[in-house]
């Protein structure tokens, strides 16, 4: 009879308390006074709550929050029961403090303090109240990236100076620093090391940065042929730190020509002219580049030309860029320059170069005149490029682009020696109004300084690369400048739209005549599967003929990505 009275009054406990625990409570807060009041209703507390523990998590995270924003001598006076579902809690705040003033010893590194807003006094530093924990938070984030990544900073004998001023002395925990003692590439595992120690600048041995880390990884962007995946992580160990940075390959080979068709001035007859133009990038996975430039075009004059840059040679800041072109004017001449080029990348946007070139000119004639005849460069060259990408645009990658490059030396010939110098520049920029709109400007241009010229040694230009609205390479100077510009409309993520607006100035010293050319026209780029494809439409005039029909060039291109 006992044990059957026991289990019924078990069993109406258990229902009773269940019902409690359905039953949520309320909370009412004061404090000793009506403005103090508001100020916690300020702050900002949670009124309902499943049981009475949580409310007083609650209450407990509540004195936090005011003793943060500086009522450190907030506390609980009392709690009481008001009905089954309401409590009432009263706080007692009591005068708000508005400053801390913190006492540091020689450990502490006083260049800090530079990035947050204090006063600063003799050993110590001053803070609003209300700013300690995020100010806090800014050194021990500092002092992590010194290469102790679990530092801690406390605040110790925390007294108060007067009503409105508490003190404390600064104690900094230090831990074991840390230092990155392996690097592991996921992702692309076959992603050069040369680029990790040289172009991330990320090296075993260094001290361990989170911050710093970032940012060297997101060079990574700047990358023709890898992009990060996602974030760099960090195993911590007892005795080691290990990297790990994310990475993918990216398809960057591209096969670019185009085909261009016009009329002759002197037979009427339609002329076609076209160029191959190769690239293969990073296929042996040490970041090295590969050209192959073919071109012919109406007028009777190939060019050939075979580059290969090769970055960071044995893994050294150093690398090699050498290359071989040759240019043939129809029966007239033949021109074959071999250069060769060290180059040093200071960052992932500058470089600077130094080399040596050479040109072996021949005459194709039967007969050598004052103007045309064989004769044999050599220069000592200097360079320097920078590049900006634009990221996330498979339409512009490049924002702004600037090559300056100069040579200094001497051509030999049947007539003697000549002192030369030759410079040259290239570079444009894409200044975007909006997401749709953007006007794209180049300015290339060069001058060969010299007492006397030769044909065979001029610069030509003109065309699709040049100034639109001329045959290939059909202009001749000793000395020019030109101007691309466009207006830009995108009418989708891949097709835009454009002007074509050109002009250049060029003199020919053999020919005593000075010119200055325009371009005009449109034309349409479409991204498609097999790459971007671009048709130009553009018609040329010098400064004294005007235009004609006749004269129009179109021209067809597609540059394939694989």
């Amino acid at each position: 009879m006992t044990k059957l009275r026991f289990f019924s009054l078990s069993l109406l406990l258990l229902v009773y308390s269940n019902e409690l625990i359905a039953q949520s409570i309320n909370l009412e807060l004061k404090a000793e006074t009506e403005s103090k009041t508001k100020t916690i209703d300020s702050v900002g507390y949670k009124y309902n709550f499943d049981n009475y523990k949580s409310l007083e998590v609650e209450l407990q995270s509540l004195k936090k929050k005011l003793t943060r924003r500086g009522y450190i001598d907030a506390f609980i006076e009392n709690i009481n029961k008001k009905n089954d579902t309401v409590f009432t809690a009263k706080f007692f705040l009591g005068k708000k403090v508005k400053s801390i003033r913190i006492y540091y010893d020689s450990s502490f590194k006083t260049k800090f303090l530079n990035l947050i807003d204090h006063t600063t006094g003799n050993g110590f530093f001053e803070l609003e109240i209300n700013q300690l924990e995020n100010s806090l938070d800014k050194l021990n984030s500092l002092i992590a990236e010194q290469g102790d990544p679990f530092s801690t900073l406390q605040l110790i004998n925390i007294s108060k100076l007067n009503s409105d001023l508490i003190s404390a002395e600064l104690k900094i925990v230090n831990n074991q620093k840390r230092r990155i003692d392996k690097i592991i590439v996921k992702g692309y595992e076959k992603f050069p090391q040369s680029f990790v120690k040289r172009f991330l600048k990320l090296r075993t041995g260094k001290s361990f940065n989170l911050n710093d880390i970032k940012e060297k990884v997101e060079l990574l962007e700047d990358l023709r042929f890898a992009s990060k995946i996602k974030d760099p992580e960090v195993l911590f160990t007892k005795d080691s730190t290990t990297l790990y940075i994310y990475v993918e390959k990216i398809r960057t080979n591209n096969f670019d020509g185009f085909l261009g068709f016009g009329t002759n001035e002197n037979t009427n007859k339609i002329e076609f002219d076209g160029y191959l133009d190769l690239r293969l990038i990073n296929n042996l996975n040490f970041g090295e580049t590969l050209n192959l430039f073919y071109k012919s075009d109406e007028i009777d004059q190939q060019t050939f030309l075979v580059d290969a840059d090769l970055p960071y040679l044995f893994g050294s800041p150093i690398g090699l860029q050498i290359g071989l072109k040759i240019f043939r004017k129809d029966s007239t001449f033949l021109n074959a320059n071999q250069y060769a080029k060290l180059n040093y990348q200071i960052n992932a946007q500058h470089r600077i170069g130094f080399g040596i070139s050479s040109t072996n000119s021949t005459n194709l004639l039967e007969n050598d005149t004052a103007t045309l005849n064989d004769y044999k460069s050599n220069y000592y060259t200097v360079n320097y490029n920078y590049s900006k990408p634009q990221f996330y645009d498979p339409l512009f990658p490049i924002n702004f682009w600037f090559d300056l490059s100069s040579g200094f030396g001497d051509r030999d010939n049947n007539f003697g020696k000549q002192n030369q110098n030759v410079f040259n520049l290239d570079t444009y920029k894409i200044f975007n109004l909006n997401n749709k709109n953007s006007i794209y400007t180049r300015l290339n241009g060069a001058v060969l300084t010299s007492d006397d010229y030769l044909d065979n040694e001029l610069f030509r230009f003109g065309g699709i690369n040049s100034i639109r609205g001329f045959e290939e390479n059909s202009l001749v100077a000793n000395l020019y400048g030109l101007i691309n510009t466009e207006y830009r409309y995108r009418l989708s993520n891949s097709i835009y739209v454009h002007s074509v607006i050109d002009a250049a100035y060029f003199e020919n010293q053999l020919t005593n005549s000075k010119e200055k050319l325009f371009g005009f026209g449109f034309g349409l780029g479409l991204l498609t599967n097999a790459g971007l494809f671009r048709l130009n439409y553009s018609s040329g005039k010098t400064e004294n003929r005007q235009f004609k029909l006749s004269d129009s060039k179109v021209h067809v291109s597609l540059t394939a990505t694989f």
